[in-house]
């Protein structure tokens, strides 16, 4: 479907053409109209589904044509972390390009006084619209910066992962302060049971749009390591070392194993850096300029980065440990293979977590790689041996490995539509492209 059949504004459609976006994803397509329409949302659908135009473009386009109060909060948009509340912000800048009449305030912790002056300052003049995170809002709240009584909108993005990090009783306590008639949209990666209940407490007879969990993108080509975990950092190095890598996004499950993994990369004078929770706003935006930029080649970092993260020139993505849902390996890998690119999603797999690793092939339908360990760091764990009651073993004889085809991905190209300066006229012969 062409956004051009949809009811949007003029304003928002001029937008969309100028940055050559002329076609619908699924997504999109299943939940514009019934937003149109003024009724409530959940959907059900991955990163890189094109789910933040999904809610923005018809939110806008009604922003733009009604009459809403100029002294109020219209729309609150709530994120889990300050990353994808960023990259939310950017999105909206540029669908609203000719929207001067709709204002917008990124809201999340980490920044200086000033900054929450201005935050204070616009929230009770008014403003169109919020992208929050939750401990920012509550901030607000708690000192009776935030009302919440005239808003039109609440949207929660990535809310498993909201619910994840421990957020239910911040939103439920915003989700307070709204009127009855405020539409709610919710959008999530998966179903979990809280979900449905968090659904079932805040949506009015919504409209569900599932889309299926997707496979990664068969560009993508997926090997692993079968090892113990002192094994990592010594495999860590044998990569870097044996190959030129660049653009490389390192996942680690907890901080702490973060700050180990950079600080070997730097001992071997790689140019290196890591996001994780430890760091100020500040430090986390500077980084993620610097690695955006190419100033960096490698970052490591927690599973803050692994969704809604919208970066096209990833080559490399390395599981330093194995994601204990299959979403989330899905969501890690993913960052690769972006943009029509190639790339390498390469696993470490500990004996503790080879039942995960199976579930994951078990969801792909098909066996991946085990690379053979480099030289010198002794026996691997048997991949297919049957765990013992209590555990895996520790100690066990070397598995039968295939040869894995780990290679770096080849020099990539970027392509994509920049925002022309003039207005659309819509004739034919544009590009034809989903908005992200």
């Amino acid at each position: 479907m062409k956004f051009e059949e949809l009811d949007l504004s003029d304003n928002i459609l001029d937008a969309l053409w100028d940055m050559h976006f002329t076609d619908c994803t699924p997504v999109q397509e299943a939940c514009i109209p019934p937003i149109l329409a003024g009724r409530d949302i959940i959907g059900i659908a991955q990163t890189g589904t094109g789910k933040t135009a999904a809610y923005l473009l018809p939110v806008l386009s009604m922003l733009d044509r009604g009459d809403y109060p100029d002294d109020a909060i219209s729309c609150v948009v709530m994120s889990p972390t300050r990353e994808l509340a960023q990259q939310i912000d950017r999105a909206m800048q540029g669908f609203s390009y000719y929207l001067p009449g709709v204002s917008s305030l990124a809201v999340y912790g980490g920044n200086d006084g000033v900054r929450f002056d201005q935050e204070t300052k616009a929230m009770r003049t008014g403003a169109d619209m919020l992208i929050a995170t939750p401990g920012r809002l509550i901030s607000h709240k708690q000192i009776g910066n935030l009302d919440l009584s005239r808003c039109s909108f609440f949207i929660l993005d990535e809310a498993d992962c909201m619910l994840d990090m421990g957020f239910y009783d911040d939103i439920m306590t915003i989700a307070a302060g709204l009127p009855k008639t405020c539409q709610v949209l919710m959008f999530s990666a998966t179903l979990p049971p809280k979900i449905e209940t968090l659904a079932r407490k805040l949506l009015k007879n919504p409209v569900s749009v599932k889309l299926a969990v997707s496979k990664p993108a068969e560009k993508i080509r997926q090997s692993a390591f079968v090892c113990y975990e002192p094994m990592k950092l010594k495999i860590v190095r044998h990569i870097f070392t044996a190959h030129n890598l660049r653009r490389v996004l390192l996942f680690c499950g907890k901080k702490n194993k973060v700050k180990e993994v950079s600080r070997e990369l730097i001992r071997l004078k790689l140019n290196c850096g890591e996001m994780h929770s430890d760091l100020t706003q500040s430090e986390r935006d500077n980084m993620m300029y610097r690695f955006k930029s190419g100033q960096i080649d490698i970052l490591v970092a927690t599973d803050i980065l692994s969704r809604g993260i919208d970066i096209d020139d990833i080559q490399v993505v390395i599981n330093y440990d194995v994601p204990h849902d299959v979403e989330d390996y899905i969501h890690r890998i993913g960052r690769t293979a972006r943009a029509e690119k190639d790339g390498v999603a390469i696993t470490f797999i500990s004996p503790d977590d080879i039942r995960y690793f199976r579930q994951i092939e078990k969801f792909l339908g098909k066996t991946i790689d085990k690379n053979p360990l480099p030289d010198g760091l002794g026996e691997a764990p048997d991949y297919n041996a049957p765990a013992p009651r209590g555990g895996f073993r520790q100690h066990g004889r070397r598995g039968e490995q295939r040869k894995g085809n780990f290679k770096p991905a080849d020099k990539l190209s970027v392509k994509g539509g920049k925002r022309r300066g003039n207005r659309r006229r819509r004739a034919s012969g544009h590009q034809d492209k989903g908005a992200k």
